[in-house]
Parts: structure tokens; sequence; C-alpha cells
């Protein structure tokens, strides 16, 4: 039950629910980063994936709760709705990876993951940081994070191309032609999802700073 204090504070608790959504997402890409170094080929556990999921889903469902009940809030109801949704598809994209990896482990021998995890991982904690610096509204040191994740994102595409050159150059087999390209793109999206969610904290101090 919210309390009157809940309704008609300032609505500051949806700064901390915005940045455990933002930890959630990076907990996942630490999961991943996991993964990707185990041992090739073997079977991945995917408990870490699902509690980091469910985490995402009750912090979505709290920020939800608390824009119903809640009259004023610090910044547009709108922009939180907004980043709570591109916060939430993060870990969701990761787990789709995880997911499909434990499927597929044994026909992955030999593909490093590891690289492409750790860029992940970066791009996932900047959005941490940015989403902790939402409450001073500061544009400069925002700008700075958000030209980092831009930085982090140019190099995935690039490494994406590197991938493509070498899927067509006949490098791979055909079964793992498919399989390569479908989970170096998995990752890339997984990626676009933080540049996403960085993307609506950089619009949402524009607006306000």
């Amino acid at each position: 039950m919210f309390s009157l204090q809940t309704i008609f504070g300032s609505g500051k608790q949806f700064y901390g629910l915005l940045e455990a959504a933002a930890s959630a997402a990076l907990d996942s890409a630490r999961a991943l980063q996991v993964l990707a170094r185990a041992p090739s080929g073997s079977s991945p556990p995917l408990d870490e994936f699902k509690r980091t999921r469910q985490r995402e889903r009750e912090i979505l469902r709290d920020i939800n709760a608390a824009l119903v009940n809640t009259f004023v809030t610090p910044i547009e109801r709108e922009d939180i709705e907004a980043l709570a949704g591109a916060l939430y598809r993060i870990p969701k994209a990761i787990e789709k990876f995880a997911d499909r990896y434990a499927l597929a482990a044994g026909n992955l021998r030999g593909i490093d993951f590891a690289p492409r995890a750790a860029m992940l991982e970066q791009a996932a904690t900047v959005v941490l940081e940015m989403v902790r610096q939402l409450r001073g509204l500061k544009l400069e040191p925002m700008k700075e994070l958000n030209d980092r994740l831009g930085a982090i994102e140019n190099e995935a595409d690039r490494l994406m191309l590197e991938l493509y050159r070498d899927l067509y150059a006949g490098n791979y087999d055909g079964m793992q032609v498919l399989l390569v390209k479908d989970f170096f793109e998995l990752l890339e999206k997984a990626i676009d999802r933080c540049r996403e969610a960085g993307s609506v904290v950089y619009r949402i101090v524009l607006k306000n700073a």
C-alpha cells in the first residue's frame, strides 16, 4: 500500500527503481561473460539469467505501480516508462542468447564469444552509470557517457562486418555459418538494447537540463 508521502511526495523513489533495473541488466551481462568464458562446448547453467529476468520483471511492476499511485514524478511519466521498458529489454535479449546457447553448446566448440560479451558488459556498465547520474540532470557528463556508449556500439558494428567477411570467405562449414551468424547477431542486439537505453537517458537530460 502506498502512503500519502508516496502519493504527494517528490517521487524520488523512481530513481532508485531505475537504478535497480540498470543494475539487474548489468548483472545479466556479467553472467553472460561467465558463460562465454566457460570451457568450449560445455552446457551452461541458466539460473542466474532466470533470476535476473525475474528481478527485472518485479522492478518493472513496481515502477508501473508507482506511476499509478504517485502524483508527482521527478521527470515526465512517459520518460520513466520509456526508460523502464528499455532497461527491461537488455536482460531479455541476453537471456535469449543464453537459452539458445544452452541448446547449441555442443556445436559451438572453438567459437569465442568472450570479446563480444566483454563489450556487452562494458555497455551495460555505462548504462548503469548514466542512470545513476540521471538524478543530477547534468548535460556534460551525460554527453561524455553517451559518447562512450556510442563508441562501444560502433566497435561492435565494425566487428560484425569483420565477422560477415569471415563467413562469406568460407571459413566456417554450413552449419557453423548459421549458428555463428545467429549467435553473434543476438549479442549485437543486446548491445543495441544498451544503446537504446542510453539514448533514452540522454534524451531525458536534454529535455530537463
